[in-house]
């Protein structure tokens, strides 16, 4: 029977993707995920499978030295720890993003919930998080924010409003008035835009509209391109009250009458509301109406 030298194999793959890096300097990114994953499959294999490798052994630290002294700085036991493990979480996946850095997913390896990890995944490629970004939203507790906590194939518009959502505010955390919450928003669009979900875009504010004799104004119309359709939002700095529902009815339906075209999906509404009221959603039976709350930060 052959023995397997796997030292040897994990450094030439080492070597192989330093090489490799800097010919291809383009695909650099996913060189370096195959090579780790290939790196963390060896020294699975080299400590005897998968059991014995979640508790490691001093293998991993002999590797580490030899590594370090051949091939310099990188090598660390905490990096082939990170590697190993790499390996035990992603090996049952047929792809990995290359829109992930090595970066991003040592970030991800400090979850234990794999649908919690695809999550993390699907959000990043989706909007190009920056690895800063990407901490940001693990730190907040994002995932434990949304409705959906399973498969992401197909999920519904709802199941990425978060609740509750963030709201930045900087130093202005003494209480505010829905007027100056409207304009911080406004000053930051683009965090509010990625805090309500994926494809969410800026149509208007104060949006006017007339129904009947009297002009209303819609605190926020945005568009989701992921799901094809307008999106009435409506801000309270109250708890939820039953006439919101009313309220958000109406500019629902004036939207779909007046401003949706015929290709757009029917307009949807998300009240976003200081505190929740059970009773008051228990009565709401408009599938196109959603609620959540905000925190300011």
């Amino acid at each position: 029977m052959i023995k397997i030298n796997y030292y040897n194999q994990i450094k030439e793959t080492l070597i192989k993707n330093e090489i490799y890096k800097k010919v291809k300097d383009y695909s650099k990114n996913k060189s370096d995920l195959n090579a780790y994953f290939e790196v963390g499959r060896l020294i699975v294999e080299a400590q005897g499978g998968e059991k014995r490798a979640k508790y490691g052994n001093k293998l991993i630290k002999e590797y580490s030295e030899k590594l370090t002294n051949e091939l310099g700085k990188g090598f660390t036991v905490s990096n082939l720890r990170k590697m190993r493990q790499f390996y035990l979480l992603f090996r049952k996946r047929s792809t990995l993003s290359s829109e992930l850095t090595w970066s991003h997913y040592t970030e991800l390896l400090k979850i234990k919930n794999i649908n919690e990890v695809k999550y993390y995944i699907y959000i990043t490629d989706k909007q190009n998080l920056s690895v800063r970004e990407l901490r940001e939203k693990i730190k907040s507790n994002e995932y434990e924010r949304i409705g959906y906590k399973e498969e992401l194939e197909e999920p519904k518009i709802n199941t990425f409003i978060k609740n509750p959502i963030i709201i930045k505010v900087g130093d202005k955390k003494e209480k505010l008035s829905e007027y100056a919450l409207h304009q911080l928003i406004l000053e930051n669009m683009d965090d509010f835009l990625k805090e309500l979900g994926v494809g969410f875009t800026y149509v208007g504010s104060e949006v006017k509209i007339k129904i009947g004799d009297r002009y209303n104004y819609i605190d926020f119309l945005l568009f989701n391109v992921k799901y094809n359709c307008y999106v009435v939002i409506e801000l309270k700095v109250t708890e939820m009250k039953a006439e919101y529902i009313g309220q958000i009815t109406k500019y629902i339906n004036y939207v779909d009458k007046n401003i949706k075209e015929l290709f757009n999906d029917k307009t949807v509404g998300v009240v976003i509301c200081k505190r929740e009221n059970k009773y008051v959603l228990e009565y709401c039976s408009d599938n196109r109406i959603f609620t959540t709350t905000y925190k300011v930060k």
